[in-house]
């Protein structure tokens, strides 16, 4: 090995002790670090796999208190960012298992007693594409949300092996033009 590979590989070593040292510790400004350095991709990661601004926003606030009460666990030997996101994976599949509450009636009344008074159209697309684009949207969306998680995940976040990420993404994209064979906007 290159000494500067066995810098790379020695200086990542001791990055990765050091927060798993700190994990144990419970070092709150270690804690602060992390989260800033990961809070934009992770969220983006929970937004992709949730398809629910919302639901991710709650899974992201229970991934890292999952990293707060199990930081003892992580040990250091791999990436800090492949631990967290496995936490955020399992959460999210373990969220996805749990029966959705139903809309109830009066939710619903009360989103139609506050919405807002008419307003005129603007120059922008016609109401027509704009309904075209959600359609289409919401068609992918719901065609991604029918692919396993993994096949899912891979077209989201494609941190793996490079033989993993092509076969994945080919049998991905292969369930994906089959949910939307024949749908044409």
């Amino acid at each position: 090995m290159n000494a500067t590979a066995c810098y790379f590989v020695n200086g990542m070593e001791s990055e990765t002790s050091a927060i798993a040292r700190g994990l144990r510790r419970r070092d709150p400004d270690l804690l602060d670090r992390l989260i800033e350095q990961y809070q934009h991709r992770l969220l983006r990661y929970l937004v992709s796999l949730t398809a629910d601004r919302a639901i991710a926003e709650d899974l992201f606030q229970e991934t890292w208190m999952r990293v707060l009460e199990r930081g003892h666990q992580y040990d250091g030997r791999h990436e800090f960012s492949t631990w967290l996101y496995t936490i955020a994976r399992n959460l999210t599949i373990d969220h996805l298992r749990r029966k959705r509450p139903a809309v109830s009636l009066d939710a619903l009344m009360e989103a139609e007693d506050s919405a807002l008074p008419y307003e005129p159209a603007s120059a922008g697309p016609s109401a027509l594409d704009t309904v075209a684009q959600h359609e289409v949207a919401e068609r992918v969306t719901a065609a991604m949300s029918g692919l396993p998680i993994e096949y899912r995940e891979t077209v989201v976040l494609t941190k793996l092996p490079l033989g993993t990420v092509k076969s994945r993404l080919y049998r991905a994209l292969n369930m994906l033009m089959g949910s939307l064979k024949g749908a044409r906007p």
